[in-house]
């Protein structure tokens, strides 16, 4: 049975070792915005493992795709050997090459979920508007008509063009954009989901848009939304959250 639905980003920052050690401010920035960020990541991830034994995991790539239990990776391609597992039995070899929603989700269930199992699908960044809101709903169906407990978590990047240093550089359209975006999942307003352009979101380094409208076919009436953290530290616009059926407690 489907119960709750964890959004947070993709960013390597959120592990210390790929940071090399490093704390403080940054430049330009009050505190640690990487501290800050990875704590409300942790935070939300904690409630998801407290409530659910298996999760899915939405995120985008260039294609679909799907990385059952059995996955084993490693951040080394970001500088270092951090290994990941997308469950406790997994085993095989680890590959660099995995897509950072399935490094980022294993790194998660290792740190607060050891116990729980993950699946990742990932979805073509291209996947028409339709298309994503028909595979949340067959996502849910599927979920709902498990006798174990479900969670899905969400891992998608906002607009990576908020700022002069941000990887897409600076676009002026980009910050209203972000803030509908923010909007939309800090309401729990799946129209506003739905009303993300695929076209200007690719203009605008949006990565995960299509993962965020599989969020918005997930639910069939808008959902109790919790927001944890949304900024962009790094030109990219970030957001954690938590999203329920609506009617049901936290």
């Amino acid at each position: 049975m489907f119960s709750i639905a964890a959004l947070v980003p993709s960013p390597p920052i959120l592990v210390p070792e790929l940071c090399g050690g490093a704390t403080g401010a940054i430049p330009g920035h009050q505190g640690d915005p990487r501290a800050e960020l990875r704590a409300a990541v942790l935070a939300a991830a904690e409630v998801l493992a407290a409530v659910t034994d298996h999760w899915t995991v939405i995120g985008t790539g260039a294609a679909d795709q799907v990385f059952g239990p059995e996955t084993v990776g490693t951040f080394r391609g970001f500088g270092a050997d951090v290994r990941i597992a997308l469950s406790a039995a997994a085993s095989a070899e680890p590959d660099p090459q995995h897509p950072l929603p399935v490094l980022i989700a294993g790194w998660l269930r290792g740190r607060v979920a050891p116990a729980a199992s993950a699946e990742v699908r990932l979805v073509a960044a291209d996947t028409p508007v339709e298309r994503c809101l028909e595979l949340g709903a067959k996502l849910r169906a599927e979920l709902d008509n498990s006798g174990k407990r479900h969670g899905v978590l969400v891992v998608a990047d906002g607009c990576a063009t908020l700022s002069l240093k941000a990887p897409g550089y600076l676009d002026e359209r980009a910050a209203a954009v972000q803030d509908d975006l923010d909007r939309a999942l800090t309401a729990g307003d799946r129209a506003g989901l739905r009303a993300l352009d695929p076209a200007l979101c690719a203009e605008l380094v949006m990565s995960g848009r299509a993962a965020y409208q599989v969020l918005a076919g997930l639910f069939d009436t808008d959902p109790m939304a919790e927001t944890l953290y949304h900024d962009a530290p790094l030109g990219v616009g970030y957001h954690v959250g938590l999203w329920r059926p609506a009617g049901e407690s936290a």
